[in-house]
């Protein structure tokens, strides 16, 4: 029932403004590989494809996105009203908010709604899914042992480590390397909730800024034109907020180390420092070099069911695939098990944002057709870069920062550039106003931790530290007690300092 109320609403838009629309996007499907086998024609239809996007846009109303955000409250409030359904549903939950977008889109607009939803898919989610289970397959067999005390200097040291390989294997790869190991540091302390929500700050969000590796917005923003090496721009915010967090995380476990009792923190065991797994470092550099490969590579496109796709693309993900199957090969399972790995974490991923991705598709193209979209209020209100940073951050806070990120790029695009093709305008957007989407790229990246959901990794951390007898505070103990005293006054610094 619900699906037909919207559905009848849906078809008399797309009738009310060009009835031979969806025959003609059917059209183009079928003569895509024919009109591709000329440089000239590939160029003409990637700016008809920018401009159908731009048209969609115009014709869907605000209340399309209502998927979208029912998917992303079920991930905020599932966990927290019924965490035993949620924990053997969340998938039909992903599910159900698909079809529900998915069925009246389709009877709407048809060709080019099919058109739409493959585009996102084999552009966007299979890479982003790509990246995230190798980072997570090669950095689960990275095993590190020994017997630590976690002494304010050795934690200090861990996040510090963890803050700067988060931009290289990932803020997952980084987090799941390094959570078990600073979890057997203070096993013996009674006071350490502050130390796994402190990873979680830097470890699991802000340090994976510098590169596309590091965070799925920015590899979101480089699959769509966002070079490489740009994110080194980022470095000042990250050394800002680094020294920040890092003194008042130094000030307070040498408050709470302090209040142990000797006996409690000692360690008695001799078990020396070492690595197993060390192959999976090999691995780790080949995942890199795909992703460089796909940056600087490039090889044409072939249209795989009427989408362009680029070839470098294709080539990256099967290293990457590549990769991760040699780490599984190559590990021992008896070492992912001492580990603690499981697949659950990776899956869990994989099936919500492919929700996510399917109901993001209303908020793309609104946001897309700049001012004359439904959201033109929002395109109008949102004008600074501090604008974009702070609505940016708060979004990525709760819903989820790869999508944000790249609802606020096209934002931008479109508040500047709208009607011209994706490629040409972030180059413009980077060339022109490029402290734009430094600010979305800083907002999305750092807020992610302001709570659980605001990035993949954090559910995970938490999720282990109480497996491992570390008292975590609920959804919103984390943001009362952590986030607002915390990060959002280092935020306003950033802000002042940045973003003015």
């Amino acid at each position: 029932m619900v699906i037909l109320l919207i559905t009848t609403p849906y078809g008399a838009l797309a009738q009310t403004n060009e009835p031979a629309t969806a025959q003609n996007e059917t059209t183009t499907v079928t003569t895509a590989v024919r009109e591709s086998s000329t440089p000239e024609k590939t160029g003409t239809k990637s700016v008809q494809k920018e401009e159908s996007g731009k048209e969609l846009g115009t014709q869907l109303p605000l209340w399309s996105v209502i998927p979208f955000i029912g998917i992303l409250l079920s991930i905020a409030l599932f966990p927290l009203l019924a965490p035993h359904f949620w924990h053997h549903h969340f998938g039909k939950v992903s599910i159900f908010w698909s079809l529900l977008f998915a069925f009246p889109f389709l009877f709407a607009f048809k060709g080019e709604g099919i058109h739409e939803i493959l585009h996102i898919y084999l552009i966007d989610y299979i890479p982003f899914i790509i990246l995230l289970w190798s980072l997570f397959t090669v950095a689960g067999g990275i095993l590190v042992r020994g017997d630590f005390v976690g002494k304010p200097s050795t934690n200090l040291i861990i996040l510090l480590i963890g803050t700067f390989l988060s931009s290289w294997i990932g803020t997952t790869g980084s987090a799941m390397v390094l959570i078990r190991p600073l979890l057997r540091a203070n096993a013996n302390r009674k006071n350490k909730t502050h130390v796994v929500v402190f990873f979680i700050f830097l470890v699991a969000n802000i340090g994976g800024s510098l590169t596309p590796l590091g965070d799925p917005p920015l590899f979101l923003g480089f699959l769509h034109g966002v070079p490489f090496f740009y994110t080194f721009q980022l470095l000042p915010d990250l050394g800002v907020a680094s020294l920040i967090l890092l003194s008042l995380f130094y000030l307070m476990d040498r408050y709470f180390y302090s209040r142990e009792k000797p006996e409690d923190i000692l360690v008695t065991g001799t078990k020396p420092f070492s690595i197993a797994g060390k192959r999976n470092f090999i691995f780790l550099v080949g995942i890199i070099a795909g992703v460089l490969l796909s940056g600087f590579w490039k090889a044409g496109t072939i249209h795989v069911l009427g989408v362009p796709v680029a070839i470098q693309n294709m080539a990256r993900d099967s290293i990457l695939i590549i990769m991760g199957l040699l780490s599984m090969k190559f590990t021992p399972n008896n070492w992912r098990k001492e580990n603690g790995f499981s697949w659950f974490p990776i899956l869990e991923v994989a099936l919500l944002f492919a929700g996510i991705f399917m109901t993001i598709i209303p908020a793309l193209a609104i946001l897309r057709a700049g001012t004359d979209g439904a959201l033109a209020f929002l395109i109008r209100a949102v004008q600074e870069p501090y604008h974009y940073f702070w609505v940016t951050g708060a979004l990525s806070s709760f819903l989820d920062n790869a999508p944000t990120y790249l609802t606020f790029m096209n934002s931008a695009l479109g508040q500047f550039y709208a009607g011209i093709p994706e490629s040409q305008a972030v180059h413009q957007l980077i060339a022109e106003h490029h402290i734009y989407l430094k600010a979305i790229s800083v907002g999305a990246v750092f807020m992610g931790a302001n709570t659980y959901i605001g990035n993949a990794p954090n559910f995970m951390v938490k999720s282990i530290a109480e497996e491992n007898g570390v008292p975590m505070p609920s959804f919103f103990g984390y943001i009362f007690k952590y986030s607002l005293p915390i990060l959002i006054p280092t935020f306003i610094i950033i802000q002042l300092i940045f973003f003015p």
